[in-house]
């Protein structure tokens, strides 16, 4: 059992929640991820590892509520328990100090982009930060990325927030402006990652991508989270979740993410008790 000891929304679907574990707070680097189960019965998620605090022995992960699992971690109150919390999982992000990196989020990608960001500014890197969102109602982390990043770049599909434009647009503007990256991380929807891929490729750029195929064990005996990369069969909780963008198939990883999509649709519609997270003024 795993005390929850903090929670907040970001936006009206994604939740951050503070956890008490000691265990993986001491061990969790960057880059990690950790798998829970709300209860005996429920599936196993993985998220990513937010945040942690050795000394307080906390960890922070943030979840979207979109299926069962993530409405029941959302439905829970900070005093509460869930049933099983297993980490850190996968390998540490191999971050270098005095570079220059831009990172890109995508959506709740962010919540991954922001630690590996936070991490580079305390290497004293030279670090840009840009975040693509659908609209300004789900911007998250606003704060936190501005405080890890000499310049942050919020940019929204629909130009609510006074910029208008996609992550790759902005990047390749600031690649254009001299911006010289010796590194560029990408996190968020596969199909950003590819066309981010796809422009640094083109100015031989270095890009890291963190990948979110689907998972079950996280040991790598269950095979389900296999991605190509090189031509070569990989495991995303053993061998990542962080490759070389350059080497990844994103055709096949987006193939295999909508391969239960109809599963997925059917177990949503039977949910609809907790198609209603808490109200947030009441948290």
């Amino acid at each position: 059992m795993t005390k929850i000891l903090k929670k907040r929304f970001l936006n009206d679907s994604i939740v951050e929640v503070v956890f008490d574990a000691p265990d993986i707070a001491k061990k969790a680097q960057p880059g990690q991820f950790i798998i829970f189960r709300v209860d005996e019965e429920g599936e196993r998620i993985p998220l990513t590892i937010a945040g942690y605090d050795r000394e307080k022995g906390t960890i922070t992960v943030i979840a979207q509520t979109v299926g069962y699992s993530t409405k029941m971690l959302a439905s829970k109150n900070e005093g509460e328990f869930i049933a099983d919390l297993v980490g850190p999982l996968g390998k540490p992000s191999e971050l270098e100090s005095g570079i220059k990196v831009a990172v890109i989020g995508g959506g709740l990608g962010c919540a991954i982009a922001y630690p590996q960001a936070k991490a580079l500014h305390e290497l004293n890197c030279r670090v840009d930060v840009i975040a693509g969102f659908r609209n300004k109602d789900l911007i998250i982390l606003e704060d936190e990325m501005k405080a890890v990043s000499d310049k942050l770049i919020i940019c929204t599909d629909d130009g609510s927030n006074g910029n208008k434009a996609l992550v790759t647009d902005t990047l390749k503007q600031r690649i254009e402006e001299g911006a010289e990256y010796d590194l560029v991380i990408a996190i968020g929807p596969p199909i950003m990652m590819k066309f981010v891929c796809l422009l640094t490729k083109q100015y031989n750029i270095k890009t890291v991508v963190s990948l979110n195929p689907i998972m079950i064990d996280g040991t790598g005996m269950c095979g389900g989270c296999r991605v190509k990369i090189g031509g070569k069969i990989k495991f995303a909780c053993v061998d990542g979740p962080d490759f070389d963008g350059h080497e990844v198939d994103f055709d096949e990883l987006m193939r295999r993410n909508r391969a239960y999509f109809g599963e997925e649709r059917s177990r949503e519609e039977n949910c609809k008790l907790f198609d209603k997270v808490p109200d947030q003024s009441k948290q």
